[in-house]
């Protein structure tokens, strides 16, 4: 039976926390890839960063609706703007990735990560031990096993 760290690449293209956007933009055309880890000075996993957190950089800001209740007007949605703003004023990889990473273990079997991604609907997990990161799995690295052709 397959396990991560049987279809893991491990060369991983990381950015640190102060990776402007723009590099990191640069570092996903350069790879065609569509997301990295962004990890510390030591190889800890401090949050992964993608495509879609670029794009949502980018997007309209969503003006939240009020609601008028008597003499008073209630905002609706507003820790959400919170998030949205700090994301479109965003400068640097550390401000833009989700920080709280679902990762994998090198010892899971695929079929486990097959299910863990399209549960948790993500495209990119990191493989990490003891907090640092070793590898990841991306959906290309889950179809080249299904094909039988483990990655080394």
């Amino acid at each position: 039976m397959l396990k991560t760290k049987d279809i893991m690449t491990r060369d991983v293209i990381t950015v640190k926390p102060t990776t402007t956007i723009e590099d990191l933009a640069r570092i996903l055309m350069e790879h065609q890839i569509s997301g990295t880890p962004v990890v510390d000075d030591n190889g800890k996993l401090m949050g992964i960063v993608t495509e879609n957190d670029l794009i949502s950089k980018n997007s309209r800001l969503h003006i939240p609706t009020i609601l008028r209740l008597f003499d008073a007007f209630i905002p609706l949605g507003t820790s959400r703007l919170e998030l949205e703003i700090k994301r479109m004023a965003a400068s640097t990889a550390g401000d833009i990735c989700t920080k709280k990473v679902v990762t994998a273990d090198a010892e899971a079997s695929v079929e486990y990560i097959a299910t863990l991604m399209m549960e948790k609907k993500i495209h990119l997990l990191p493989v990490t031990e003891e907090g640092k990161l070793i590898g990841i799995i991306g959906k290309k690295d889950l179809i080249r096993a299904i094909a039988g052709e483990a990655s080394e």
